[in-house]
């Protein structure tokens, strides 16, 4: 599956961090009830790849990825662990490369025009715009879209519920990443319900 195929599943990634292997499968069956299918977790804890895992296992019409992925032996783990896709916070062509190679579907972020042009250059159409609210949010991909109409974007980093639907407005703009649809709080005390109304709301900003 191409990863902007992925992204143009729903409006809104959830960006989840997960101590506890064990709540994942809650966590996912909740937001797909909510209507969100494609999670986005980080491999911030050492849960993350089990987390993976027992999405996949025991929720398989979510599609989860990987997050925060910044070397290539990362690549290997998580397709072991049964990722779908992976996403960056940078542009690394050794990344690029060795996601193609491994045919992971993949999602660099870039900052900057520059790094725009590299990763087109690198055959790359489809980015991470991160942190999209330091960088300039919604004018600089508004800017970035005559001068590069073929690149489409998922702006992370500084988004919450309130912003999204102006980004969601922008044609270059295919769904938005965020914590906001499963927050840490909500996820560590279990409270499914909770994520599943959030996840309802974030589905409803639907282009």
């Amino acid at each position: 599956m191409h990863v902007r195929d992925i992204l143009r599943v729903g409006p809104v990634i959830p960006v989840v961090t997960i101590d506890d292997a064990a709540q994942a499968p809650g966590l996912a069956r909740a937001l797909l009830t909510g209507g969100i299918r494609v999670i986005e977790v980080t491999m911030r804890t050492p849960a993350a790849l089990d987390a993976v895992r027992a999405i996949r296992r025991s929720v398989p019409e979510a599609i989860v990825g990987v997050g925060t992925l910044l070397d290539a032996e990362q690549i290997g783990t998580a397709l072991d662990a049964g990722a779908q896709f992976a996403v960056s916070p940078g542009f690394d062509p050794v990344l690029v490369a060795a996601a193609a190679a491994a045919g992971l579907a993949y999602l660099p972020g870039i900052q900057t025009v520059s790094e725009a042009m590299a990763a087109r250059r690198a055959g790359i159409d489809t980015l991470k715009f991160f942190p999209a609210k330091a960088a300039g949010g919604t004018y600089v991909l508004d800017q970035i879209r005559p001068v590069m109409p073929e690149l489409a974007f998922c702006p992370t980093g500084g988004i919450g519920a309130e912003e999204a639907a102006a980004y969601l407005a922008l044609p270059n703009v295919l769904c938005v990443g965020g914590s906001f649809p499963a927050p840490g709080d909500a996820i560590k005390a279990g409270d499914w319900a909770r994520i599943e109304a959030l996840a309802r709301q974030a589905t409803a900003l639907r282009k």
